[in-house]
Parts: C-alpha cells; structure tokens; sequence
C-alpha cells in the first residue's frame, strides 16, 4: 500500500490509500478521485515529505498502521456511498438487482448479512459504524 495526500482547487487535502502509485493515475485517469469536502474531481498529488523510519522505534506500530488504515477506508466509503442506515438490507438488494453501481453502506442484523451473502449480493463487514460514531 502506498499512501499520498491529494488536494483539490479549493485546498483540500485528503490521505489515499492506493495499492501501489499506478493505480492512483489510474483512477485519476479513470475520474474516480473526488474531493469528500466539494466534490471536485480534479484531484492532484499534494507536496509530502516520505514517511522515512531511521529506527524501528520510529515505524508506526500495526495497531497505529490498521487505525491510519481504517481511517483512510472511512473516508472513502463516506465519500463515495449513500448512508442507508437500519434499511441496508433492502436497499442494496434493490440496487444489485437494478445494476445500479453506486455503493451503499448501513446497518445488517447477522441473519440478513448471510441472507445476502446466499443471493450473491456483493456485500462486506465495515470495521466501523456508521455516522456520527468515533471508532476509527
């Protein structure tokens, strides 16, 4: 993984997650990068000075690495998912099966997450809640 601060016009700045950095001119290319702040969609690569560890004192801890992780996904899936709450169910079987490609993310009791999984409706656990919650 490869992390890189994009900005927009405005100046917003915002930490990516890319599997190595072709995919971030891939996605870039592809439109795909959008401000969470305005919605501008011409996303650049901030200035950043690399992360250098010079002791192993100074490389983040795993627990530090998945928390910067989780964070990074959050802001993602908020940025680019609709927040369907308790109706998470419903709604993303309604959209799988009107091939609708904008993602949703909500709320899912075990049974209704496994009923879903049995459909082969494209679904996956978050390691965080949902809105208004401090977990990441």
């Amino acid at each position: 993984m490869i992390v890189f601060d994009l900005i927009c016009p405005a100046g917003h700045v915002v930490e990516a997650w890319f599997a190595h950095s072709a995919d971030f001119e891939a996605q870039k290319a592809q439109g795909l990068l959008e401000c969470p702040v305005c919605g501008s969609r011409d996303m650049t690569k901030a200035p950043m000075a690399p992360a250098v560890a010079t002791s192993p004192a100074d490389a983040p801890t795993p627990a530090e690495t998945w928390r910067r992780f989780v964070r990074a996904l959050k802001a993602h899936v908020v940025a680019h998912c609709d927040w369907v709450g308790a109706d998470f169910a419903q709604e993303v079987r309604r959209r799988h099966r009107a091939g609708e490609d904008r993602g949703v993310w909500g709320e899912a009791s075990p049974d209704e997450a496994r009923a879903l999984v049995e459909e082969e409706v494209p679904v996956l656990p978050l390691p965080f809640r949902g809105p208004g919650t401090t977990d990441a």
